[in-house]
């Protein structure tokens, strides 16, 4: 699919992103959109700058844990290909 232009609306501003899927980038331009705002009224603070940090923070947070998860699933994958090897082989 080649990619193509997508205007996005992030905080209040305007983004010109270019991507393979438009709807994929408008959904997590939402989803960004989202979390800053959460985290600017929790924060009580508009600063844009702070605000795309902390946003930063949490999403690289969320990554790191389902990084942890997918490795755990990967070592029980194998451990359950090593105990079928055993009784299959």
């Amino acid at each position: 699919m080649p990619k193509q232009p997508v205007r996005v609306h992030i905080f209040n501003q305007s983004y010109s992103i270019v991507a393979e899927d438009a709807r994929e980038a408008e959904e997590i331009a939402h989803q960004i959109d989202e979390l800053m705002t959460t985290i600017a009224g929790r924060a009580g603070s508009g600063d844009v700058a702070r605000v795309a940090v902390l946003a930063c923070f949490h999403l690289a947070d969320r990554l790191r844990t389902a990084e942890k998860q997918l490795a755990e699933v990967g070592s029980q994958s194998e451990r359950m290909a090593e105990k079928l090897e055993e009784v299959l082989g």
